[in-house]
């Protein structure tokens, strides 16, 4: 049954007072950094929603709705795919602290004590939205340690979220090959696998693939923050996290 603009308009109202008492209790402890990011994932998403199906319900003329339908699928594709990343890189430090070593062994201590602060920064940057920072320290790593999964696995989330925020196909390519080859670096690392498939089911005609990905991912024994980030995942896809 199709809403009112008055209902879609009183959505908006409470998602918002959702969002702003999940930052309140937040900055009060009340809750978790993982918690507020998934309260904060889940309304985000949901205001997107609402606010293409207000542009729906006042604007005039039904010629041009399927493809405001398509735009919704592609808002909707990106702006979950940058939020995901907000919530994994609160975990991400699992696998970043011990990311200093070059999967080859040969870097030098300094240069690792370099990898290891730059990997650091990079994470809170992230944390805090500063992606082009992050990006940039991560790009660092790579040039000094080329092979260090957990760089090639934040640059490519980064590149493969901002690429599909932004509809660009070349940048979405870019950060898909840098998460392959951190599977292939470090096979039974869960993390880059983790992003992997969560790539895969944010892309229409890939549940396959999905399903394939998150069946690896969950033989490799993932910590219980990565089980919370897969599992609204594993539901979709019909699969179970036990």
């Amino acid at each position: 049954m199709k809403r009112s603009e008055q209902q879609i308009r009183d959505e908006i109202t409470l998602r918002e007072a959702s969002l702003a008492d999940a930052r309140r209790e937040l900055d009060a402890g009340e809750l978790t950094k993982l918690q507020a990011a998934t309260i904060e994932a889940r309304e985000e998403v949901a205001l997107r929603l609402a606010y293409e199906e207000l542009g729906e319900a006042t604007s005039e003329g039904t010629r041009r709705r399927p493809t405001r339908r398509r735009r919704r699928w592609v808002l909707l594709t990106g702006l979950g795919c940058f939020l995901i990343a907000v919530i994994v890189v609160l975990w991400s430090s699992l696998a970043v602290r011990q990311a200093g070593n070059s999967i080859t062994g040969s870097v030098s201590l300094s240069q690792a004590q370099r990898v290891t602060q730059l990997l650091s920064e990079a994470e809170a940057d992230v944390a805090n939205r500063h992606v082009v920072a992050a990006l940039i320290a991560y790009q660092e790593v790579l040039t000094l340690s080329p092979k260090n999964v957990a760089a090639l696995t934040q640059t490519g989330w980064l590149d493969f979220s901002a690429g599909s925020s932004n509809t660009n196909p070349a940048l979405v390519t870019l950060g898909i090959k840098n998460l392959r080859s951190a599977i292939a670096y470090a096979p039974r690392d869960p993390a880059p696998r983790l992003y992997y498939a969560i790539v895969a089911a944010s892309t229409p005609g890939n549940r396959a693939l999905a399903k394939s990905e998150f069946k690896v991912f969950l033989i490799l024994k993932p910590s219980a923050a990565q089980l919370a980030i897969a599992r609204p995942f594993l539901a979709g896809l019909g699969l179970s996290a036990s």
